[in-house]
């Protein structure tokens, strides 16, 4: 029986501060308030800023997640020195950069840029590990100002900007009476693909697989690719792979909320296992109308608006190379329809079946990686801290198992947890984000094993009040043990 791994796993941050009027929360209200905007434009991070803010510089691997420990809250108020834009794990993408990204992922010509606006960058894309000379070539030279206020003045296109209102270039709409093609839709879906082109690149390009070497490709992210006949109908991962030179693969998406990262890495892990595809890449772009979904916390705070970037996340899972962490596809959870929606039923689900399964306790994990949202986002908007309330629950129920004593639950967060770090995307946080960190730790001998706790939010669709949660444990490779 063939043992699948986790062969490599990016991360990948677009700072994107000039696409955050986009976002759904901030559309509504600015249409409200006509001074919110400037507000909000005025509470805007810079890309320095960005790159020095510690939770990013977790997101892409140049610490660990356990370092937060060291700084106060807000993090906002933390500027690292000599912080880099690159890491193990990704790139934390700067918005002009970005805006190019978004036309390679453009086949239809909807995205346009200004001339002189591209002409620059051009030549900064051509310094990037990722882009390759026919990147550039598709860029083409853009478009005169003129044209691109035309294109607005008529209604039918999105405005990008840089440097908080700098107008660079616009979005058009895909079909003039297809409401699920609007400009705005067509920006969230384009926003998703290019994201995700950067993550899927990023992991084929530091791991030993090779893009002609993947089978096939899972799309795990919450937007809806399709028409006004097949809304929602999908496949963002072919799409994607298509630009990441995965020619001999096929694809398709996996939808559920935030818990589709676990359920795509259970049903790759099973797939490899059955001998069926050798090396599977998972990838997730980020969710443009998110951005600035909880800014008036922020602003409430004297804080700058955190939901300024999105995350991607790409993963391979693939065949047993002798060295990568194994996936247990023996212990896997699953929150069946019948097991009922409390936080303690959810976990009973997820974490203490499948852990029994082979004879094991909760503290028998080293590491447990919950929904880990970002506390500077989401404790000044009222929503609390979720990784710690998480980490709590966990511990009460060992505490009833009998495996600790309750004096002990304070510590389980920082023994056995961690701290949120990640940019509060729902699909995006949901677990998947402290993959790398595991991967890398589990190697060095840091660790022995981690699982991985995700859950959705099946309710927000209107068509069941069911929650859903998918578990999963990966563990040191026994070949590294005997090398």
């Amino acid at each position: 029986m063939i043992t699948p791994v986790v062969k490599g796993a990016s991360f990948v941050i677009t700072h994107t501060p000039g696409l955050v009027r986009h976002g759904s929360k901030p559309t509504r209200e600015t249409a409200k308030d006509d001074a919110l905007l400037e507000e909000i434009l005025a509470n805007l991070r810079n890309h320095d800023d960005a790159v020095a803010y510690p939770p990013n510089q977790v997101f892409i691997g140049n610490m660990r997640p356990d370092d937060l420990n060291d700084y106060a809250r807000p993090w906002t108020d933390v500027r690292l020195e000599d912080a880099k834009r690159f890491g193990p794990s990704g790139d934390i993408v700067p918005e002009d950069e970005f805006y190019g990204w978004l036309k390679l992922a453009d086949d239809f010509q909807l995205v346009h840029l200004e001339e002189s606006f591209l002409s620059q960058l051009k030549e900064k894309l051509a310094h990037h590990p990722l882009i390759q000379p026919n990147d550039l070539e598709r860029l083409g030279d853009g478009e005169s100002m003129a044209a691109i206020e035309e294109k607005l003045d008529q209604g039918t296109a999105e405005p990008l900007h840089v440097n908080r209102d700098q107008l660079v270039g616009c979005v058009q709409t895909g079909h003039d009476e297809d409401q699920f093609l609007t400009a705005t839709i067509i920006l969230e879906n384009l926003c998703n693909k290019a994201s995700g082109i950067i993550a899927m690149r990023h992991v084929l390009n530091s791991f030993d697989v090779i893009p002609e070497d993947v089978d096939y490709v899972f799309g795990c992210d919450e937007e809806a690719v399709g028409d006004r006949y097949q809304r929602g109908g999908g496949n963002i991962a072919k799409a994607i792979a298509e630009h990441a030179a995965c020619f001999n693969a096929t694809g398709s998406d996996i939808k559920a909320f935030c818990c589709a990262p676990a359920h795509s890495v259970n049903i790759a892990a099973g797939l490899v296992q059955a001998g069926i595809y050798e090396e599977i890449v998972i990838v997730g772009g980020g969710s443009l109308a998110k951005l600035g979904m909880k800014f008036a916390g922020n602003l409430k705070n004297d804080m700058p608006i955190v939901e300024d970037q999105m995350g991607a996340i790409a993963m391979i899972i693939g065949k047993d190379d002798g060295k990568s962490p194994v996936i247990r596809t023996d212990s896997i959870g699953k929150h069946d329809i019948s097991a009922g929606s409390s936080a303690q039923a959810i976990y009973k689900s997820l974490i203490i079946k499948p852990l029994e399964q082979f004879g094991k306790g909760i503290l028998d994990i080293d590491k447990y990686a919950v929904e880990l949202h970002n506390p500077d986002v989401t404790e000044p908007n009222g929503n609390g801290n979720v990784p710690k309330t998480n980490y709590r629950t966990i511990a009460a129920m060992a505490v009833l198992r009998g495996e600790m004593e309750k004096t002990e639950m304070n510590q389980f967060e920082y023994k056995h947890g961690m701290t949120g770090f990640s940019p509060t995307q729902g699909h995006i946080a949901s677990a998947i984000p402290f993959l790398g960190h595991a991967r890398e730790m589990i190697m060095n001998g840091e660790i022995n094993n981690a699982m991985f706790v995700g859950k959705g939010s099946l309710f927000l669709g209107k068509m069941t009040n069911l929650s859903d949660g998918m578990s999963f444990l990966i563990e040191q490779n026994e070949g590294v043990s005997e090398s």
